[in-house]
């Protein structure tokens, strides 16, 4: 695997998006998720649900694993050099998730035919997976550009 050159690509298309509720280190409101590449090519990051995250007492709102979802897809595109917008997202809630445990987070890209690519996601918490999605993903030549927006 090229790691550097998908670190680069991470990194370039990252700047664009720095202040991502989910995963942007310069929103002082985000989660802060850190996505890291496998050797696949997917992308996995760990998350610790806090409880101000409740929908139902101890239990992590949909929306907030819904966007969990769609970032890790995000950055499974940033890794391949690919900045897009969520055309749409599916997701199925399997298990209800409780805040206050550890749970992971991955993603993987599908199908690509430019400019949509498909990705799926799933999140596990003690070790069994709670949440999956899928997702179609549009390039946009608003994203096309090399400087941050």
């Amino acid at each position: 695997m090229k790691e550097n050159k998908y670190l680069k690509n991470h990194s370039r298309l990252h700047a664009c998006h720095d202040t991502c509720i989910v995963c942007g280190e310069k929103n002082p409101l985000g989660l802060k998720v850190y996505f890291r590449l496998t050797e696949s090519g997917a992308v996995e990051a760990e998350f610790m649900p806090k409880f101000a995250y409740e929908g139902y007492k101890g239990f992590l709102q949909g929306g907030v694993a819904a966007a969990l979802m769609d970032s890790a897809m995000t950055n499974c595109l940033f890794y391949h050099g690919i900045a897009a917008f969520t055309a749409e997202l599916s997701v199925k809630y399997l298990k209800p998730m409780r805040c206050g445990r550890k749970m992971s987070i991955n993603a993987k890209i599908e199908k690509s035919w430019n400019p949509l690519h498909i990705l799926s996601s799933s999140i596990i918490q003690d070790g069994k997976m709670v949440a999956e999605s899928t997702a179609k993903f549009m390039e946009s030549d608003l994203l096309k550009k090399d400087e941050p927006l």
